[in-house]
């Protein structure tokens, strides 16, 4: 009997003993999983990026609006967008309130090439990097300024008119004067017209600068000139809004296509009405290449790295980094090549109001 309990008690005290090896190696084994895999790593603070947008009045700036937001988003940056509605005081107000999100960059497009300085001033107080997107902020020393070959822009509307309207009238209806690339674009239209003008071939009726961009003084501008009885032979419209203005007072005397108008954006509308045959041509700015850009170098500024900048521009007290992509010229020969094909806008919806057979001068 106590033979028996011996050998019980043995086995028992067996059990015991590999039971406990096995809890050891298995606490062992958690530790030193443990200890071998990296503890997890707090989420980085994501990059802030703070918009600032003059208006959204015309289609581009939607456009411009949606697609830096989206490329912004997908390289991991947080954004913050206001829009000021063509109002300045709003716009200071709106940019106070992005820095005070703690944004490490601002993106601004100026509602005021000059007021909007104050913004950048304040900005720049908080340490915030500064870029001046399609339009430039005068006198400020803005981080970047990124845009379009403005001046370009405007040579390619002269150009255009004056191979086809060698003599003639021209009408010229420019943005605001508060734009700082309406003056970049004069000084395109000048570098072609001025030699025409001097020789007499071309006659100015008359040069405008609508305030804030608005549609009613084109139209108004363009009705006062043909009431008065003048012949209008061709117009250079600031942008596709106002060359829309000039066309629907065109419209009203049934002079829409006999008289050539261009203007610049490629909005749809304008587009449409280039296969329609009553605008003439339009700049085709593509806003993908400039947002893209503007976001990749917006994240390079927020991380203190070096900016792949060759050019500079003259802001009127500053030399300031700068980066310009090349427009293009479009009109109904080239259209489907350059706007469609980039699908910046659809055949179906350019030519929705105008058939492409017919536009193009075939019988369907």
């Amino acid at each position: 009997m106590y033979r028996k309990l011996n050998f019980i008690s043995g086995r028992l005290y067996q059990d015991f003993f590999f039971l406990f090896l096995i809890l050891l190696f298995i606490t062992l084994l958690a530790s030193c999983t443990q200890q071998g895999s990296p503890a997890p790593l707090e989420e980085k603070a994501k990059i802030r990026i703070g918009i600032s947008l003059g208006t959204l009045k015309e289609e581009r700036w939607l456009r411009d609006r949606d697609i830096l937001m989206a490329k912004l988003k997908e390289l991991g940056a947080e954004v913050f967008v206001q829009n000021a509605n063509n109002d300045d005081e709003d716009q200071l107000k709106q940019v106070k309130y992005l820095l005070d999100q703690q944004i490490q960059v601002l993106i601004l497009v100026p509602n005021d090439l000059k007021k909007a300085a104050t913004a950048v001033q304040m900005a720049k107080r908080q340490g915030v990097k500064v870029i001046s997107y399609d339009r430039l902020v005068t006198e400020s020393n803005v981080d970047l300024y990124i845009s379009f070959d403005n001046i370009k822009v405007g040579r390619f509307m002269a150009q255009y008119l004056v191979n086809r309207v060698p003599r003639g009238n021209y009408l010229i209806v420019n943005g605001a004067t508060t734009d700082h690339n309406t003056k970049m674009i004069k000084e395109g239209y000048d570098s072609i017209l001025k030699d025409r003008v001097a020789s007499g071939n071309i006659k100015i009726l008359a040069e405008e600068w609508a305030p804030n961009w608005m549609v009613e003084y084109a139209f108004k501008v363009t009705d006062d000139i043909l009431q008065s009885g003048k012949r209008i032979d061709a117009v250079i419209a600031g942008n596709d809004s106002l060359a829309g203005g000039v066309i629907k007072a065109l419209a009203e005397r049934r002079m829409a296509g006999s008289t050539l108008v261009t203007g610049q954006d490629a909005d749809l509308a304008a587009c449409q009405r280039i296969v329609e045959g009553t605008q003439a041509m339009t700049v085709y700015k593509p806003i993908a290449k400039l947002a893209e850009k503007t976001a990749g170098m917006a994240l390079k500024l927020a991380r203190g790295e070096t900016l792949d900048t060759k050019d500079t521009i003259y802001d009127g007290k500053y030399f300031v980094p700068s980066y310009v992509i090349e427009p293009i010229s479009v009109d109904k020969n080239n259209i489907d090549e350059t706007v469609i094909k980039d699908g910046f806008h659809s055949s179906q919806d350019v030519y929705r109001y105008r058939p492409k057979k017919l536009s193009q001068g075939t019988t369907p």
